[in-house]
């Protein structure tokens, strides 16, 4: 449809007198046409000049579809010498200007649609002049090794759009910033100099080309001071300098600033791959929350430089850098983007409102305010656009004189200036309040007006803090003073402040630094409610916390207190968080951050009463499977670049142990047999390898992966004594040696841990045949006399080499324990043939055949529950042996309600009622 037939609005015409001469020119009687032409003529000086200038092209596009005319304009700068292609820039810049304010103003295109047309078009400028002037160099010889070919891509030279221009959102008189860089490797260390001084003449003569008023105007102004050290830098820089500047003294401005970032001219490939590389530094791998008094630092900066500050004043207001304006609801977003983006790609966008929209999906702020402030962004853009289409001057700044203030108040289509005034006041009021209450919500109301007391002793602790790792630099100093009221308040809220401090007192001792911790618990008083509490209850969780203090990240996620994943969610969250990973090292410490995250959340949860200890035992071997589902194709992968793969070949990981029955503790090993089975002698790779060598060397590397110290810590310690033939044997065992060993040579106690087997990742038909092979040997005819001799003399073995370290709160190895119960439960469903892994379960198949009694049953289940939850509340609370004096108080008063006791006496006096019951059904039923 043409442009004259998609006009829906029109400006009221400020100066209707002066219409006239541009309706006649245009030869305009009636329409909507005339009524737009009449309010643009009638409100903009600068919008009356073009149409006066370029009438007789625009009356031509009014019959065009607006798409064709800025196609058309395009095609219509395709000079390639540098003085005509100016001339012909400055051409095209006009009618882009005109048929945009038309397309505007009339209600033709959104402003989404306005500012990517801008955008492009100053794509297309910058990629020309740019190319015009390579190409000038090229020819005069100035670019030693660069060929005409190379012209293409501008020899290597980048250019990166930044601001507004990188997110598609350049305003109607916008000025463009950029950042020039060339990639130093595609040129010879003898050419190199030369090329440089060529590359420097270029970017010079392209920012004159563009930025020059000329008689036909000017392209666009534009600014080189974004990239690292405008003062002292050339304006085009060597990648490798760029890319070390920002990694060692990048700061939190740039990394806003590169939110936008997008490669718009010169070398494409080149420029993704230098973003690609600085990604880690605008992206942090935790939340970043001092980042919050970084944007607020400068926004204040700002307002001092500019003297901004004070009531909101509409007239003279600085739309753009003033309070509730533009750069507020910027510098909102984005400051959040750069806490969570890390974590999270898809709050990574470019753009201010689809930010705002994921943060609030996120549930990083409410949908309200999400909604609120791109309603108020929205807005303010349309009028900043309209204070420039007044004169084209490159301002923000609402008009500081009535007269122009109804002047811009009928462009905008109001016939009451007042009432204009009186709602971008509200609006910027409620963009104001906004903001402010997250940058600086202690401006408002002190948080902690009055600090409460603790003993001098005490207070004694945490000065001695000063000086540490953690307040060593002078802005932790600071933070940490601001938080100190509101630490010492929590602590003396706590039932047994000394023991809560003491466990305080090692976490801030281990910590590296503290500048970023500090800045979330400020944020986040929530948080610091949460460490207290580990504190006070859990001191092995305070000491792993001072270790990996990332994990601190997790409980933001707004998912944290959810119900726990199972097995195959879990699965599926770490695929996601691997997906984009290429890189071995990397995915291996993206599974270890991810693990650490899911493994706190489950102490937490159980800490706080939200998982029962039996949900945890669970959770904690579905983080294990889930972990060993992801890693194990990891290592196939990088293992078969070395070595190379067989004509067929299928691994599997065998469970056994307390990841078998999913019965796991925080600080549970794995215990794991590994089956493979292959079609061919040696593998097809550079340095192949026989069957046996390949897969015990791949296993080695699975245990590896999972076993080894990285940058993000361990995962697990591996036990593969249980494989056949124990330490003797192979670490990785092929299915028909699997099978023959299970026949022929398995002693009754490897039968009887193979009760609680189950095939947790690899190959689904070789977990199947595995499966099979597991159930076939279980169903075997065995003599009941001979399995509980070797019972009673293996429990009796076990029983030598535990007295030794058995203690009053031993519940595992004692007698009647966890592992007597157990070994009677396994005893009983190889008896029954059963396949069952569960303790509770094997015992009660053994109830349905007939071995054991029903009374008998429900003890020893009463018995073995009561002793696993004991187990789990200490393995989650403390390292080491079971002592009630290091786990403290608060910690004892845990375990005695998870245990349904009154006090540590009944507690320890139960254990022993409990297993000595357990003891005499296990005596009387191996007799």
């Amino acid at each position: 449809m043409a442009l004259k037939d998609l006009l829906k609005t029109a400006p009221i015409p400020f100066e209707p007198e002066l219409t006239q001469e541009v309706l006649a020119k245009l030869g305009l009687a009636e329409g909507h046409a005339k009524e737009l032409v009449a309010g643009i003529a009638g409100c903009s000086p600068y919008l009356r000049g073009l149409l006066m200038r370029e009438a007789d092209w625009f009356a031509g596009a009014l019959n065009l579809e607006p798409e064709e005319v800025f196609t058309a304009i395009l095609a219509s700068t395709g000079a390639q010498a540098p003085q005509e292609l100016s001339i012909q820039l400055r051409i095209a810049k006009r009618r882009v200007a005109l048929l945009l304010a038309v397309c505007d103003l009339g209600g033709v295109w959104s402003l989404e649609q306005i500012t990517r047309r801008l955008t492009e078009f100053a794509d297309f400028a910058t990629q020309a002049a740019l190319q015009s002037q390579i190409r000038r160099e090229q020819a005069r010889g100035k670019l030693p090794g660069v060929s005409v070919e190379d012209v293409a891509d501008c020899a290597g030279i980048v250019v990166l759009a930044m601001g507004k221009m990188g997110a598609y959102e350049l305003n109607y008189s916008s000025d463009i910033d950029l950042i020039v860089l060339f990639d130093e490797t595609r040129h010879t260390e003898e050419n190199y100099y030369d090329v440089r001084a060529g590359f420097l003449r270029a970017t010079r003569n392209m920012t004159k080309m563009l930025s020059d008023i000329t008689a036909d105007g000017y392209v666009f102004r534009t600014d080189l001071r974004l990239r690292p050290n405008p003062s002292v830098t050339p304006v085009c820089v060597p990648m490798d300098g760029a890319e070390a500047y920002y990694e060692s003294e990048g700061r939190t401005w740039e990394r806003a600033a590169f939110i936008k970032a997008r490669v718009c001219a010169g070398d494409i490939e080149a420029g993704n791959r230098f973003l690609e590389r600085i990604r880690p530094f605008v992206w942090r791998r935790h939340l970043d929350f001092v980042a919050i008094q970084d944007a607020h630092d400068m926004r204040q900066r700002i307002r001092e430089h500019k003297g901004l500050g004070g009531e909101i004043v509409v007239l003279g207001h600085d739309l753009k850098l003033g309070r509730g304006g533009i750069r507020e609801i910027e510098f909102f977003a984005q400051t959040q983007q750069l806490i969570a983006g890390g974590r999270d790609k898809n709050l990574r966008s470019s753009r201010t409102d689809e930010a705002l929209r994921a943060l609030a999906a996120k549930e990083w702020l409410p949908s309200d305010l999400a909604q609120q402030l791109i309603a108020a962004y929205r807005a303010h853009r349309d009028i900043e656009h309209r204070i420039q289409m007044l004169r084209d001057a490159q301002t923000h700044k609402m008009p500081a004189n009535a007269a122009e203030m109804d002047r811009l108040a009928r462009l905008c289509g109001w016939a009451d200036t007042g009432a204009f005034m009186e709602d971008v006041r509200a609006r910027l009021g409620h963009v104001h309040f906004a903001t402010e209450s997250f940058f600086a919500p202690d401006e408002k109301e002190e948080l902690t007006p009055d600090a409460a007391e603790l003993p001098a002793d005490l207070m004694q602790i945490m000065d001695s803090w000063a000086g540490l790792p953690a307040l060593r630099s002078p802005r932790a100093v600071t933070i940490f003073d601001r938080l100190r009221p509101d630490l010492i308040n929590r602590l003396a809220k706590t039932t047994r402040p000394g023991e809560t401090l003491a466990q305080l007192d090692g976490f801030v001792r281990g910590l590296p630094a503290g500048v970023q911790l500090f800045s979330m618990f400020e944020a986040n008083p929530h948080i610091l409610d949460l460490l207290i509490d580990i504190c006070a209850t859990a001191p092995s969780l305070a000491q792993y916390l001072s270790r990996n203090t990332g994990v601190f990240d997790a409980v933001l996620s707004g998912r944290f207190f959810d119900p726990l994943p199972s097995s195959k969610q879990m699965s599926e969250q770490l695929a996601g968080v691997l997906q984009d990973t290429c890189d071995y090292e990397e995915a291996l410490n993206g599974t270890r951050r991810w693990f650490k995250e899911m493994h706190f959340r489950i102490g937490v949860l159980v800490l706080r009463k939200l998982a029962p200890l039996e949900e945890a035992e669970r959770a904690y071997a579905d983080l294990a499977e889930a972990v060993l589902q992801q890693v194990l194709p990891l290592v196939q992968r990088d293992f078969a670049r070395r070595y190379g793969v067989f004509d067929s070949q299928q691994m599997s990981v065998l469970a056994m142990g307390k990841l078998g029955s999913r019965q796991m503790t925080a600080t549970s090993d794995l215990d794991l047999i590994v089956v493979y089975r292959a079609v061919g002698e040696v593998s097809d790779g550079r340095r192949g390898l026989a069957q046996s060598a390949y897969f015990s060397r791949l296993t080695q590397a699975l245990i590896t992966a999972l076993t080894s110290p990285m940058a993000e810590g361990m995962l697990y310690e591996v036990d593969m004594r249980l494989r056949p033939s124990g330490r003797a044997g192979t670490v990785a065992t092929s299915l028909a040696g699997f099978e023959t060993y299970q026949f022929t040579k398995a002693w009754t106690w490897e039968h009887l841990a193979l009760t609680r087997g189950r095939v947790i990742a690899g190959d689904v038909a070789l977990a199947e045949a595995l499966e099979k092979l597991r159930r076939d040997v279980l169903a075997e005819t065995r003599d009941p006399e001979s399995v509980r001799k070797d019972v009673r003399d293996m429990r009796n073995r076990l029983a030598v080499a535990k007295t030794a370290t058995a203690g009053d709160w031993d519940v595992k190895d004692r007698a009647g324990g966890i592992l007597d119960i157990e070994l009677l439960a396994q005893m009983f469903s190889l008896l029954g043939k059963k396949t069952s892994g569960e303790p509770d379960q094997q015992l009660q198949d053994a109830v349905a055949e007939g071995l054991l009694g029903r009374e008998d049953c429900e003890q020893l289940s009463r018995t073995h529950r009561f002793l696993c939850s004991f187990q789990q509340a200490h393995r989650l609370l403390m390292e080491g042996r079971f002592d009630p004096e290091k786990l403290g108080a608060e910690g004892m008063d845990f375990v005695i309600r998870i245990a349904g006791c009154e006090n540590a006496e009944a507690l320890k006096s139960e254990i022993q009622v409990q297993t000595g019951v357990a003891e005499q059904i296990i005596v009387r039923n191996l007799s």
